[in-house]
Formats: C-alpha cells, structure tokens, sequence
C-alpha cells in the first residue's frame, strides 16, 4: 500500500490527476501574471502617479484577477464533477452505491499528508527523469526472437481481455435480466396479494349473502306457518261462528214459541184481535155515510 493507502494502479491515477491540476494551475499563474506585466507595460509609463491614478490602476487590475481566479476555481470545480462522473459511471455497471464525506475535503491533517505527496512524488519524479534522460537508450529489438514472442503474448492478452469483456457484458445482461424478473416477480406478488384481497372480500360478500338467505328463509318459513295458522283460525272462528248463528236462531225460536204461550201474548193477541174488528166496523160506517163521489 502507498502513501495514500490506495494501491499502484489507483496511486498512478491520482498522480496522473495531480499531473493535470499541477499544469493548469501553472498555466492560470501564468495569465495572472501576465494581467500584471501588462498593467507594468501599459500603464507604468510615467515617474509618478496620483492617488486617484494608482487607485483606478489597482481597482482595474482587482478586477481581472479577480475574473482569473473565479474562472479558474470554477473551471476546477467543473472539473472534479467530471471525475466524480467518471468515477460513479464505472461504479454504477457493476451496481454499486458510491458515497463522499464533504467534510473531509477540509480536512487539514489530510490536505496535508496530500500536499506532501504531491511534493515528494512530483520531486522524485523531476529527479527520475533527469536519471533517465542521462541513461543509456536501449536498441530497438529485432523483428525475429523476442519480438515475436511479445507479440503473441500481446496477442494473448488481448484475446483474454476480449473474453473477459464478453464474460463482463454477459455477467451485465444476466444482471439486468435477474432485476427485470425481480420486478416482474414483485408485480406479480402484489397482483396476487391484491386477487387474494378481493377473493377474501367475495367471500365474505357470499357468506353475508348466505346469512341473509337463511335469515330470508326462516323468516318466509315463519310467515308462512303464521299464515297458515290464521287461515285454521278463521276456518275454526267461521265454524264457531255459524254454530253461534244456529244456535242463536233456535233460541230465538224457542224464545217466541215461548213467548206465544205465555197469558200475555194471548191477551194482547184477542185485543188486537178486537181491536181490528171494531176498525173494520168503523170503516164499514164511515162508507156509508160518505160514499165515494
């Protein structure tokens, strides 16, 4: 492990980075310095200057170093997305879920471990390609021998890295395929919870049915012996009724055969019996002396 607890390949990376920020900052340098050449070559032409002078002088240069430096911070911010993009691109075919500590940006202990990387590496660096340029440079190899043999290991290698990126793309297929199922297995689930959610409310809706069915028929049951008990009733009442009736008239036969033979009636009967006659009489006068005209 190295200094920054990363491996070689990852190290070399963070290296070349460093080797890409360390020009641009160099260049930006460059054109702040040149906003201060030019301000010396264009302006810095008299021996003296009034306060007013050297006050429009700095508030002009503020202002385009001002316009340098905001270019620059911003153009790198831009450019750390740009790797971070790399970065969770490559993470995200492999389905992992990167994750940044913002506050560890200002970490001072750290900045400065960073700082003294950067310093040791691009020193030691320098010194290494001053060490190579005084070496010796090796000849070409010829085509025969060990050209030929780099040239089917290359070839080999090759070979094997295009298998294993058809193993990779197969292995992604497969990946995507297995979380397409997933979710078709998941809307499945819940098609199926929802049908056993309405298959229990049906249920319940026949067994209320059921009930009220049973209900129905107990009470149809109930309502039917009722009627039919009525019915006897009023069949018995009827009967009763016209014996009632029967007997009701033989009394009041019995009453007036009765009543017939008691003194009274036969009194009463021979006065009316008279009485009838003296009307007779009467009227058998009254024709006399008042003969019809």
């Amino acid at each position: 492990m190295a200094e920054l607890g990363f491996n070689e390949h990852h190290q070399n990376e963070v290296i070349n980075y460093m080797r890409f920020a360390r020009s641009k900052r160099a260049l930006r340098l460059k054109t702040i310095d040149s906003c201060f050449q030019d301000l010396k070559d264009s302006r810095l032409v008299e021996e003296t200057f009034t306060v007013d002078e050297v006050s429009e002088m700095l508030d002009g240069l503020q202002v385009v170093v001002h316009s340098e430096v905001e270019t620059e911070l911003i153009n790198t911010a831009h450019t750390n997305v740009l790797l971070l993009r790399q970065l969770f691109s490559q993470a995200e075919k492999f389905y992992l879920k990167l994750q940044t500590d913002v506050s560890e940006l200002e970490n001072r202990e750290l900045l400065e471990q960073v700082a003294e990387f950067e310093k040791a590496e691009f020193t030691s660096s320098s010194k290494k390609a001053n060490q190579e340029s005084n070496k010796p440079k090796l000849a070409p190899l010829n085509e025969g021998g060990v050209s030929e043999l780099l040239n089917k290991e290359i070839a080999r290698l090759q070979e094997e890295n295009d298998k294993l990126k058809a193993r990779l793309r197969t292995i992604e297929m497969q990946a995507t395929s297995a979380l397409d199922e997933k979710s078709k297995l998941e809307k499945a689930l819940k098609d199926l919870q929802k049908i056993q959610g309405d298959q229990k409310e049906i249920t319940n809706l026949e067994e209320t049915v059921t009930a009220l069915k049973s209900d129905f028929q107990k009470t149809l049951n109930a309502s039917s012996a009722t009627q039919k008990h009525l019915e006897d009733n009023l069949v018995t009442t009827k009967h009763d009724l016209l014996k009632v009736q029967e007997q009701l008239a033989v009394a009041e036969k019995e009453l007036e055969k009765k009543f017939q033979q008691t003194a009274s009636y036969r009194n009463m009967k021979e006065i009316l019996t008279k009485k009838n006659d003296q009307l007779k009489e009467i009227r058998k006068r009254l024709l006399k002396y008042e003969p019809d005209e």
